[in-house]
C-alpha cells in the first residue's frame, strides 16, 4: 500500500492548499501587469519534454503506418493555412496531411512565428510520409510529426522556433539538427481516451428514494446508487456525488457500448474502468472475484454487476452479450464518495486511465478530504477537473506506463 499512500500524500498539501492560496488578499504587487515571460531557445539536440518521443509523457506509442488505402487514412486532414509554407517536394500534397491535433498545434505555431518575426512564415519540410523515407515506426507515417523551419531559412532562428513549438503545445519538440526542428503530437485516440473517462449525458443513475436521473441533470450533493467498496465488491449503498471529474455537455465522443443479459446497456469511454468477472455468471455470488478492466477490454462472455435493487442489496452478475462502439453527446464523470456508481443499471468505477480502481480511489483521497472540510472540491466549471489534470501529470512521473490505458480505440463492432 506504500504507492497509493505516496500518491495521495505527494499531492495532498499542494492541491488542498492551492485554492486557499488563490483566495488570499491582494498582497504585494496587486494591480501590476505581469512582465512577459522570457522565452529560452532550445539548444541543438535538446528535446522537450526530456523523455523519449514515443513514451507516455511525450507523444505516446506508435500505432501503425497509415497508407492511402487504409481505413485510418480518413483520420488525416489537409492543412491549407496560408501562413504556412509546405515544401511538398513529392508534389503529392502529402506534407499537408496530418491529424487534427497536429494541425491545431501547427496553426498555433504559425501565429507565434508571425508575431515573433512579422515578415516570416512557418515552413514545413516534412509531414506525413507515405514513401518510407523515415526510420521504422516514425510518427511521420501517422501524420503526427512535422519537420519545420522558417520561410527565410535563417538557421539562427531555429533554436527559438523550437521554443515556440513547445509553447504552441506540441507534445514533443526536438531541435534535431541545424537544418530543421522536429515536432510531434499524441494520437487523437490518445487524447480522446485520456480526457474521456466519462459517460454520455443521457445515461442515468438511481437516486436516493428510487428515482432515476440523467447525468446531465445530476448535481453535486445528490446521492446515487453505488458499491460500498471502491473495487466494486461491497453491498449497494447510496453515495454522495462530490464533484464532476469531467463535464462537457457539448462534447461528442466515442463510447464503448456494452450490452448485458436482461437488457442492461452501458456506454462509457474506452479508458473508463469497469468491474467484470469471468466464466459462468449464474450460481456465483455477486461481487465475487470482480476485477477492474478498461471499457475497451470488455468482451462478450464476461460478467458485469447489474443492480436494479436498492441500498443493502448486492445486485446480480449478468453476461455481456455484445460490445460496440458508438458516438454520443455529452461527457460526464461524477465522483462519488465511495468511488463507484451504478449507471444504466450496471456498476462501474468513477475512475479512468489508470488500471486500478483502488489506486485511483487512494489518489483522490485529498480531494474527498477537501470536500469534507469545505463542502466543495475547489473551483470547477466545464471540462476536466483541475485535480484530475494535476493527478494525471503526477501519475506519469510515479507509475509505470503499463498501468495506463494503451490509448487504443475499440473496433466499430466486435
Amino acid at each position: 500500500m506504500r504507492l497509493p499512500v505516496l500518491v495521495a500524500l505527494s499531492i495532498g498539501c499542494s492541491l488542498i492548499l492551492s485554492p486557499a492560496n488563490e483566495g488570499c488578499g491582494p498582497g504585494r504587487g496587486y494591480g501590476r501587469r505581469r512582465p512577459p515571460r522570457k522565452l529560452t531557445p532550445l539548444a541543438l539536440k535538446q528535446f522537450s519534454p526530456n523523455v523519449a518521443e514515443k513514451t507516455l509523457g511525450a507523444s505516446g506509442r506508435y500505432e501503425g503506418k497509415i497508407t492511402r488505402n487504409s481505413e485510418r487514412f480518413k483520420e488525416l486532414i489537409p492543412n491549407y493555412n496560408p501562413d504556412i509554407v509546405f515544401k511538398d517536394e513529392e508534389n503529392t500534397g502529402a506534407d499537408r496531411l496530418m491529424t487534427q491535433r497536429c494541425k491545431d498545434k501547427l496553426n498555433s505555431l504559425a501565429i507565434s512565428v508571425k508575431n515573433m518575426w512579422p515578415n516570416v512564415r512557418l515552413r514545413v519540410t516534412e509531414g506525413w510520409d507515405e514513401d518510407g523515407h523515415h526510420s521504422k515506426e516514425s510518427l511521420h507515417y501517422e501524420g503526427r510529426a512535422v519537420d519545420i523551419t522558417t520561410s527565410d531559412r535563417d538557421r539562427d532562428k531555429y533554436a527559438m522556433l523550437a521554443r515556440l513549438a513547445v509553447e504552441a503545445g506540441f507534445d514533443w519538440v526536438y531541435y534535431e539538427s541545424k537544418a530543421h526542428v522536429h515536432c510531434s503530437v499524441k494520437s487523437d485516440h490518445s487524447v480522446a481516451a485520456k480526457t474521456g473517462g466519462c459517460f454520455p449525458g443521457r445515461a442515468w443513475v438511481t437516486t436516493e428514494g428510487g428515482g432515476v436521473k440523467a447525468l446531465r441533470d445530476l448535481r453535486p450533493g445528490e446521492r446515487v446508487l453505488a458499491s460500498a467498496e471502491s473495487d466494486g465488491s461491497g453491498e449497494l449503498v447510496f453515495s454522495e456525488v462530490l464533484a464532476f471529474l469531467d463535464r462537457d455537455p457539448a462534447a461528442r465522443k466515442h463510447f464503448v457500448v456494452i450490452g448485458a443479459e436482461g437488457g442492461a446497456t452501458l456506454s462509457l469511454t474506452p479508458a473508463h474502468l469497469l468491474f467484470v468477472t469471468e466464466g459462468n455468471c449464474s450460481g456465483r455470488a455477486a461481487g465475487e472475484a470482480l476485477r477492474t478492466i478498461f471499457a475497451s477490454e470488455a468482451r462478450p462472455g464476461q460478467c458485469v454487476l447489474t443492480a436494479a435493487a436498492g441500498e443493502g442489496a448486492r445486485g446480480q452478475l449478468s453476461l455481456i452479450t455484445w460490445v460496440r462502439l458508438r458516438e454520443d453527446r455529452g461527457a460526464y464523470a461524477p465522483l462519488t464518495r465511495h468511488g463507484t456508481l451504478v449507471v444504466n443499471g450496471v456498476l462501474a468505477s468513477c475512475y479512468a486511465v489508470v488500471d486500478q480502481s483502488r489506486l485511483a480511489h487512494w489518489a483522490f483521497a485529498p480531494l474527498r478530504l477537501l470536500y469534507g472540510w469545505t463542502g466543495t472540491g475547489g473551483p470547477q466549471g466545464f471540462g476536466m477537473h483541475w485535480y484530475s489534470r494535476v493527478l494525471y501529470w503526477i501519475g506519469t512521473l510515479l507509475l509505470d506506463p503499463e498501468h495506463f490505458h494503451p490509448w487504443g480505440v475499440a473496433d466499430s463492432e466486435r
